[in-house]
């Protein structure tokens, strides 16, 4: 059975196996250029939880098995795409007529950056080598030479004779260095954030950056700060405090965001990987899910909940087949899942919030007589979401 269908089918035999059993369980066991069980452990890390590519990683680097070096590669490469960037896996192994690269992540930007991954900087990396690669992709059309670079990822923290390494070299321009640590620490910082502005400034991050003037790097230490600020007070900012005159302690938001996940991916069928604070998706793309929660607010002997929808939200949700916002009320027990393309057409009665930084909708939600209704402006119908209400199995 492939990966995948065992992971769908029966997750709790892999979660707990090392990565070196899980390659075992792939193909013929061996990862190897253009090889069924390249192919199968590939397809898995798309699937799984970004804790466990950090795991994986770990693994890799701190216990012997043959392939570990190969299955680091590939765990690189996906947090590359879980980080956003369009990625083209490299080969294992060198081969006459082949540019030996790792990965190449590409930007929506044009920018293209030559991936090589390294277990140890215990011995020279040849320079001249890596860039080789980079010139040779170059020529043949696959990146613009003077729209990539190079990152070197290492298993190590300790890279100071690397970086002294590159610094002295005549590439130092074009190469950037990161440990696999600090990548997989990135990548859940990017998801925890939700604004795509925010989210391409953490990507830039990898590429050589002239570090004279330090303004970049201030503004995204702002913009994160910010961003995190913005989901602690989006949803309470608004809420209409003559109406409530009682709140319950607020839930644990990462445990009900990921309860209510776990409830959609069995009514969808899919596995959602995370991309953003709020945002899911399927493997393959093809599904998107916007997952909110709110507290419960009492007022007037009746229970309210509010959310706040942005636009990059609306059309994030859009540019996939199927979309979906999954709306947690109190808690995963009360979870609507209401097509985008339903919600959409609401969006024109509902409250909004306009800032000179920023813009949103309010999700007014009424808990009313087993009911679940939108409230939106006087002159607006409310709008009865009750179907969209998830069964309690």
């Amino acid at each position: 059975m492939p990966l995948t269908d065992l992971w769908n089918t029966a997750p709790d035999q892999l979660r707990e196996k090392q990565v070196s059993q899980v390659i075992a369980f792939a193909g013929k066991g061996k990862l190897r250029d253009g090889g069924d069980a390249s192919s199968e452990f590939r397809d898995f890390l798309s699937l799984v939880p970004t804790s466990f590519l950090s795991r994986y990683a770990d693994e890799c680097l701190t216990t012997k098995f043959e392939d570990g070096g190969l299955a680091l590669q590939d765990v690189v490469n996906q947090i590359g795409r879980r980080l956003g960037f369009d990625v083209v896996d490299g080969s294992y192994r060198g081969a006459a007529g082949k540019i030996g690269f790792d990965g190449i992540w590409k930007s929506d930007d044009g920018h293209a950056i030559v991936i090589e991954v390294k277990t140890t900087d215990a011995y020279r990396i040849d320079l001249d080598v890596v860039a080789g690669y980079r010139q040779a992709l170059s020529q043949d059309g696959t990146i613009r030479a003077k729209a990539s670079s190079i990152l070197i990822v290492v298993g190590r923290e300790d890279t100071g004779d690397l970086e002294a390494q590159i610094r002295g070299s005549r590439h130092a321009w074009d190469t950037r260095l990161i440990s696999v640590e600090r990548l997989t620490k990135l990548i859940g910082l990017k998801e925890n954030l939700e604004e795509p502005l925010v989210v391409r400034k953490i990507r830039d991050i990898l590429r050589p950056q002239e570090f004279t003037k330090v303004d970049g790097i201030i503004d995204i230490v702002f913009a994160t700060a910010e961003d995190v600020l913005l989901a602690e007070v989006a949803t309470e900012d608004e809420a209409p405090e003559e109406d409530v005159d009682e709140r319950r302690p607020k839930f644990t938001p990462s445990a009900f965001h990921e309860a209510c996940i776990r409830r959609i991916e069995s009514r969808v069928f899919k596995s959602l990987i995370r991309k953003s604070r709020a945002t899911y998706a399927s493997a393959d793309g093809s599904l998107a899910v916007l997952c909110m929660v709110s507290r419960s607010h009492i007022g007037t002997g009746r229970t309210y909940y509010w959310f706040a929808f942005h636009p990059h939200q609306r059309d994030g949700l859009l540019e996939h087949p199927e979309g979906y916002v999954g709306l947690g009320c109190g808690s995963e027990n009360a979870l609507l899942l209401i097509p985008i393309r339903d919600f959409d057409t609401w969006l024109e009665g509902m409250n909004v919030t306009q800032k000179p930084d920023r813009f949103y909708w309010h999700v007014h939600i009424l808990h009313e007589d087993d009911r679940f209704l939108l409230r939106r402006k006087t002159g607006y119908d409310r709008v009865d979401l009750t179907k969209y209400l998830l069964p309690n199995n």
